[in-house]
């Protein structure tokens, strides 16, 4: 498997590889449906302004999914998600570029597993980091492959 990351070629320090996600507002219905999340900030215009927000909002589960997305795409088939936490400390509106970051801030073996620990964000066009999370997860080693 071309694309797997294995547990010896991660380092504490390490950036997962940056994922721009651009919502559309038709995804934001589509995504109401499927999650049903149907609180009105999330669809209707006028609401959301009706409210005080500047437009309609992007679903926190929504943004943690690019979170999940991120470090699941860099972890590759054979790693495992063990936890994955996130607290959302802004809003988001479609239309808007955010960009998913991550780093790793842990690396040991574990009897015959690779753990990692990973902190995530995602990151407006004015560098605030709206989302923030964590990941732990396993990673296979070369050497049991």
């Amino acid at each position: 498997m071309s694309n797997q990351l294995y547990f010896e070629s991660v380092t504490v320090g390490m950036a997962l590889l940056s994922l721009v996600k651009e919502t559309k507002y038709m995804q934001l219905v589509v995504y109401a449906g499927a999650s049903r999340d149907y609180y009105i900030i999330h669809h209707d215009r006028d609401y959301a302004q009706g409210v005080g927000l500047p437009d309609v909002i992007i679903q926190g589960s929504m943004k943690a999914s690019y979170l999940g997305q991120l470090v699941t795409d860099w972890m590759g088939e054979w790693g495992i998600l063990k936890r994955f936490a996130v607290q959302y400390r802004g809003l988001d509106a479609p239309g808007k570029p955010l960009t998913a970051k991550g780093v790793v801030t842990k690396a040991q073996l574990q009897d015959v597993n690779g753990y990692i620990e990973c902190d995530l964000w995602l990151e407006n066009l004015n560098g605030e980091n709206t989302t923030r999370g964590t990941a732990t997860i396993t990673l296979p080693l070369r050497r049991s492959v």
